[in-house]
């Protein structure tokens, strides 16, 4: 019964587009300070891999992510500090005009996670939340916004041999 009130209703419609703006102004902001003010994702990551997250019993908790920072981030650096502030902002446009909602809010969750693996806690549970809600709901979450328009054109331009295919079998 939620999941068809959030991925129908337009009132659901209406607050689906007011914790978009918001979590999209959020990555938005983000992203553009980074791109602006000069990033460097190498002493995070670092720092990462110095100070794992431990559980109770002060073990690494996420040994096989801090593996993936030593091995592969931290060598490719030049990759990652191109990839973190454009795909922060690129995110956060995608979720202020509401185009391309479900894709950009998953790669936001993904940098999310991200962050939380690595052990920064901050406002990622909130923003994860809410993009669990905005990912749950689907088109409903860009319904106001350029996915009215975008989605309809993909699934008539993409998939259209994909459906002429199906009736035929």
């Amino acid at each position: 019964m939620f999941n068809h009130f959030l991925r129908e209703n337009k009132i659901s419609a209406a607050i689906l587009t007011i914790i978009r703006l918001y979590l999209g102004y959020a990555w938005f902001t983000a992203g553009f300070g980074k791109i602006t003010g000069g990033f460097d994702a190498s002493g995070y990551l670092k720092n990462a891999v110095a100070n794992p997250v431990k559980g109770p019993d002060g073990n690494m908790v996420y040994g096989w992510y801090v593996n993936f920072l030593e091995s592969f981030a931290i060598p490719n650096i030049d990759v990652f500090n191109f990839i973190v502030p454009w795909g922060e902002t690129l995110i956060g446009l995608g979720l202020m005009l509401g185009c391309l909602t479900t894709a950009a809010m998953f790669f936001g969750l993904v940098m999310n996670f991200s962050f939380f693996l690595a052990g920064t806690v901050s406002h990622n549970p909130t923003d994860i939340f809410l993009g669990f809600i905005i990912l749950t709901a689907g088109y409903n979450a860009g319904r106001v916004g350029l996915d009215r328009w975008v989605v309809p054109f993909i699934r008539k331009t993409v998939f259209k041999g994909k459906e002429t295919a199906k009736q035929h079998a």
